[in-house]
C-alpha cells in the first residue's frame, strides 16, 4: 500500500497545510517509507501472542464517590491575602 502525492495533498489540505512540490515528494518517500518499515512487522510470527495495550499491568486508581462537608466560609477567607467582605479582592486587571 503506497501513498500517493494527491494523498498527501488530500491530508496536507484537510490539515490547511501548504507544501512546495519538492516537500510534498519529500513526504511522499518518507511515508512510503515507514509503511515499508510497518509491513516487516506482518513478517513476524505472533501466533500465540496475546495482544496488549500496555507492557505494565494498569489499574484504575478509583475511590467511592463520598460527600465530604465544605470548610466554612471564615475558615477559607481566614486565609486569604485581602478580603471584601465574604470575597477575596484581588488587583483589579480590566480597566
Amino acid at each position: 500500500m503506497a501513498v500517493t502525492v494527491e494523498e498527501v495533498r488530500g491530508v496536507a489540505a484537510l490539515a490547511r497545510l501548504s507544501f512546495s512540490s519538492v516537500d510534498e515528494e519529500r513526504l511522499t518517500g518518507e511515508l512510503n517509507r515507514i509503511l515499508q518499515y510497518m509491513d516487516r512487522l506482518n513478517e513476524l510470527d505472533t501466533e500465540g501472542v496475546e495482544p496488549t495495550s500496555h507492557v505494565l499491568p494498569l489499574a484504575n486508581a478509583f475511590r467511592p464517590d463520598e460527600v465530604d462537608p465544605s470548610p466554612a466560609v471564615a475558615d477559607i477567607l481566614a486565609a486569604a491575602p485581602q478580603r471584601q467582605e465574604n470575597y477575596f479582592k484581588v488587583p483589579r486587571i480590566i480597566d
